[in-house]
């Protein structure tokens, strides 16, 4: 057995998700940016979960009669999202793929959804890879926090506001970021949740704010 220690960071990363994901007894909930906006789907389609996790927003994806593509690092997680989709008859592709090293190709699809995960210098692949009017589903973990929920490093978390300039290339059709304004014991509070769409084939061509 090889020593831990003598890993380089994306075995080590494979590991650790292995780890978890393996533990993992049930299926989490699917993302709230996903099941609160499941009328802004396109009625089919090519759609990316990525960074799939054990496949939940893959499921709900797929039960909308899109064609589900789920990518991960960890090939436990990747097995038992097969295993489900298989189980389920639905059509959920699921591939192991270092995604910062193996983005997706341009124009490869009509939705991409990403959930508690955050590699900033993918962005730019992640927008080019919607097709004209596609959208990117987008949550992740806000710095600007009210629990200790999400990771610990502050690298990991968005700054105020910095998904919109991440995204000022789209549209946007939905953004949630409320801080620490107001009774923080109410509303969505520790996450950030942006829609945006590529502009074309027909859609609004005004940017993200920034």
């Amino acid at each position: 057995m090889s020593d831990p220690l003598d890993e380089d960071p994306v075995s080590a990363l494979r590991r650790k998700w292995d780890q978890r994901h393996g533990a993992a007894a049930a299926l989490p909930d699917p993302a709230a940016v996903l099941r609160e906006n499941l009328h802004l789907l396109p009625a089919r389609g090519a759609v990316l979960d990525l960074a799939c996790g054990l496949g939940a927003n893959a499921v709900l994806l797929a039960r909308q009669g899109l064609e589900v593509t789920a990518w991960d690092l960890s090939p436990v997680a990747i097995e038992r999202v097969k295993g489900m989709a298989a189980a389920l008859g639905l059509p959920i592709t699921g591939e192991v793929r270092d995604i910062c090293a193996e983005p997706p190709r341009p124009q490869s699809f009509d939705c991409i959804l990403v959930a508690h995960f955050l590699e900033r210098s993918l962005l730019p692949a992640l927008v080019a890879a919607l097709r004209p009017g596609g959208l990117l589903f987008y949550q992740t973990f806000s710095q600007e926090a009210v629990s200790g929920c999400g990771p610990s490093d502050p690298r990991f978390r968005l700054q105020t506001n910095e998904l919109l300039r991440l995204c000022s290339g789209l549209t946007l059709r939905f953004y949630r970021e409320e801080g620490r304004v107001g009774d923080p014991r109410r509303g969505t509070r520790d996450l950030v949740q942006l829609i945006a769409q590529r502009p074309g084939a027909g859609q609004g061509h005004g940017p993200v704010p920034t």
